[in-house]
């Protein structure tokens, strides 16, 4: 039978009821608007809202977080907020009707963070199944030498069958998360139930003053929330992580990342991930239901730059070619369509190229062709790495890009963001069974010394990976060369590096 642990620091918050508000929380006022100083004067003098738990930020790992709590039969008496900048209504509007196409924010789900939206969060029954797809095959190439490629089949590693990854749209996500928030609230009392703010920005963080050293959180609405833990899923350039002091180290990787939504000729019914490694960086394309894929294309900022303008009719052509071609080509038809985005010449210099391919060669070794691009869905966003120096402070945890950012080039980020909620949670329940007090260093230093380090290899892989495959250096070229055609003919390596992707 489980027993909870109510030590007075720990359980319940009425002794502190009576607590004073914390004084004096905005300090620098100077140069502010009016309006902001007058919302940040207004929250100063509000009473702040005692909580066990605010969570900043909306994304994924946030909202996971929150219904990871309150499924959770140790932790679901915790009071909790989530507080979020922008609207919640156009992902519960998706939830109840989603648009036939795709958004372009698709990201890769590993099996492990499947089963942990299914047993942990609880919000994998919530999730639009139509529009999640699995793939059990993955294919990477090198674009300087045609037979260097690797081929992962889930069917031929040890033990066979089962699936390498999910593709999932980001507003998928987090609305089945949503939907399973309030399934749970209706289950609980009152007082138990999860509190979602949204439309409200944090304008301060603030130690608390007095005997409540808890954090003192400040939003523009102004309302004031003190916490005795205090959760940063608040993205790379975390408020959160900067009132916490921890510093986050990495640098940026001169590249974009472009996405978008793509239909190809015929539905491929081989559930195929591609990955072509070009010098200027990996371009993917990945499964989505029936004859949809999304893309992203890891490019240097001048390439990003041309693919973000290329005209709509030519944009199909020009990911076809760099699914196939050379680059001493590709590197003409970008010097076409650099000079004039709308060049319908660039087509015809596309198609006397393929031609030269034979069809059999074309079927067996490369993706469908595209057909489309959806109109719209381009979008492109800065490529860097940057890892926390550590997961947690006094009162403080990170989660998701505000503890790390990584390359795209592995499918990992989102994925990495789970294994970290996964961990915080367990802390806090072991905290909680053991009487702890779940803000403490004490109790959040078994989070960071759980998830950081898996985190930082995983990171570290990515980051050799860009870097090896980013140069058309005829001697790294002719080592990695060797390196993939060696690999894809150990059946042993292999399986522990499928393990690894799906995060098995």
């Amino acid at each position: 039978m489980a027993r909870f642990f109510n030590p007075p620091n720990y359980y319940p918050l009425a002794p502190y009821l009576s607590s004073p508000p914390a004084s004096d929380i905005f300090t620098s006022t100077n140069h502010m608007p009016s309006v902001l100083r007058l919302v940040r004067g207004l929250a100063t003098n509000a009473k702040p809202k005692l909580q066990d738990i605010v969570i900043v930020g909306g994304g994924p790992a946030g909202l996971s977080l929150l219904s990871a709590l309150k499924n959770n039969a140790a932790t679901k008496h915790l009071q909790c907020t989530l507080i979020e900048g922008s609207s919640f209504d156009g992902v519960r509007k998706f939830a109840q009707d989603p648009p036939e196409t795709y958004t372009n924010r698709v990201v890769s789900l590993t099996p492990k963070s499947v089963e942990f939206m299914s047993t942990k969060s609880g919000s994998w029954d919530h999730i639009q199944t139509d529009r999640v797809k699995f793939y059990d095959h993955m294919i990477a190439y090198d674009s300087q030498d045609p037979d260097a490629r690797i081929e992962f089949d889930t069917s031929q590693v040890s033990g066979g069958g089962g699936v390498i990854a999910a593709m999932a749209e980001v507003v998928n996500i987090q609305g089945s998360l949503l939907e399973k928030i309030d399934e749970l609230n209706e289950e609980l009392a009152p007082e138990y139930q999860a509190n979602i703010v949204e439309k409200a920005r944090v304008v301060d963080i603030k130690e608390g003053k007095g005997d409540l050293d808890w954090p003192v959180v400040a939003l523009d609405n102004g309302e004031t929330y003190q916490t005795r833990l205090l959760v940063g899923a608040d993205g790379q350039n975390s408020p959160v992580r900067k009132y916490a002091g921890i510093e986050s180290r990495g640098w940026p990787y001169n590249r974009f990342g472009v996405v978008g939504t793509l239909k190809v000729q015929y539905e491929d019914y081989r559930a195929i991930a591609w990955q072509r490694f070009l010098t200027t960086g990996p371009l993917a394309i990945l499964p989505l239901t029936e004859d949809n894929v999304t893309f992203v294309w890891s490019s240097t900022p001048e390439l990003a730059d041309t693919l973000m303008k290329v005209d709509e009719e030519i944009f199909p052509h020009l990911i076809n070619a760099a699914l196939v071609l050379e680059e001493v080509d590709l590197n003409y038809i970008y010097k076409m369509l650099r000079a004039n985005p709308s060049d319908k010449q660039a087509i015809e210099e596309i198609q006397w190229r393929l031609s030269k391919i034979p069809d059999e060669e074309l079927e067996e070794k490369y993706p469908v062709p595209v057909a489309r691009l959806m109109s719209g869905s381009r979008a492109r966003f800065p490529l860097k790495l940057l890892h926390a120096d550590t997961y947690t402070a006094p009162r403080v945890a990170l989660v998701g890009d505000a503890a790390h950012t990584v390359h795209p080039l592995a499918g990992q980020g989102l994925n990495m963001g789970q294994s970290d909620v996964a961990a915080l949670v367990e802390t806090i329940e072991t905290g909680i069974s053991r009487g702890q007090d779940i803000g403490s260093k004490l109790t959040l230093d078994y989070y960071t010394a759980k998830a950081w380090p898996a985190n930082h290899v995983l990171m570290g892989i990515c980051d050799k990976l860009h870097k090896i495959f980013s140069t058309d250096f005829s001697p790294l070229v002719f080592v990695r060369g060797f390196g993939l055609k060696s690999i894809n003919m150990l059946g042993s390596i292999k399986d522990m590096m499928i393990s690894s992707v799906s995060g098995r």
